[in-house]
């Protein structure tokens, strides 16, 4: 989530607009927060403010994940810390906190969500009870936030001269973002380029070790923002992506390769209805407190 996202989730707290739906209640447990590009743990004005706002509704320990040993330096995380180096650190984090010892619910904002997820499936040995993935990009992103590819011959024009750059060495290495770069016109390239996304998908080798973490979770909520201008496709964000060999028309999770191999386990976790659907009509990340008292409070 970078600053415009910051803003418009302070705003969408006060704002209306997403629909509610049911699900089950699971209890009181702690919460672990992370937030995602552009953002920090702790700013007040977005994260910050929500971690209070958790706090002061449910009464529990409240801990948003911070990188580094300053707000600058986890600013930074967003954009310059490999995910790999991030979710190593954040595993110790939560393994050598005791309030989370018996058990926790996790939030990931944005690209947090893959970054909670890639922690659940390496982390053995955490106790997480319900994930949870705001506009989270599960399958990758392919297009630039706030720029329509599909509509508009510019961004077109710069996502190729991105997708040239992408799976370069040394821009993997130092752009988050890049980690996450789906090119669905050459399907081979990602997955032997892609440092992070390809390996925590089971795309390259099956690591069994990442299924069972996986399956270990109680629910895995998805939620997905229908009007979304940021993430591309949106589909991703309910591990959905484009059909490979073209960046037009896009499957469902069901019709994926990921989820028809069972290269995650998503299978046993969708007969057991482990795998949890929602969505919120609004742009990235903007949602209420109404709405998410009503869909995500219950598995709080």
């Amino acid at each position: 989530m970078n600053i415009l996202g910051s803003v418009v989730l302070l705003i969408s707290l006060i704002l209306s607009g997403c629909r509610a739906s049911e699900s089950n209640t699971t209890g009181g447990l702690p919460i672990v927060l992370w937030h995602g590009m552009g953002d920090t743990c702790c700013f007040p004005f977005s994260l910050g403010g929500f971690k209070t706002f958790l706090e002061a509704e449910l009464g529990v320990y409240v801990k948003s994940v911070e990188i580094g040993n300053s707000i600058v330096t986890d600013y930074k995380s967003g954009y310059l810390i490999h995910p790999n180096r991030q979710v190593e650190d954040v595993c110790r984090q939560l393994n050598n906190d005791p309030k989370l010892s018996s058990g926790f619910n996790a939030i990931g904002f944005s690209q947090g969500g893959q970054f909670l997820r890639a922690t659940v499936q390496r982390c053995s040995g955490l106790k997480m009870n319900n994930l949870i993935t705001l506009g989270g990009q599960h399958q990758g992103v392919f297009g630039l936030p706030y720029c329509p590819s599909l509509s508009s011959k510019t961004c077109e024009y710069f996502r190729q001269l991105l997708n040239y750059a992408a799976y370069a060495r040394w821009v993997q290495d130092y752009l988050v973002q890049a980690t996450y770069w789906h090119d669905p016109l050459n399907e081979y390239v990602y997955k032997e380029s892609s440092s992070f996304l390809a390996d925590i998908n089971n795309e390259r080798t099956v690591n069994e070790s990442y299924i069972t973490n996986l399956q270990s979770l109680n629910k895995f909520v998805m939620v997905k923002f229908t009007k979304d201008k940021m993430v591309q496709p949106i589909e991703s964000q309910w591990f959905g992506y484009y059909k490979p060999g073209q960046d037009v028309e896009v499957q469902k999770l069901e019709e994926s390769e990921i989820f028809l191999k069972n290269r995650l386990g998503l299978q046993e976790m969708h007969q057991s209805n482990k795998l949890v659907f929602l969505e919120c009509e609004g742009n990235h990340l903007q949602f209420t407190k109404e709405w998410f008292k009503t869909n995500i409070f219950p598995f709080l």
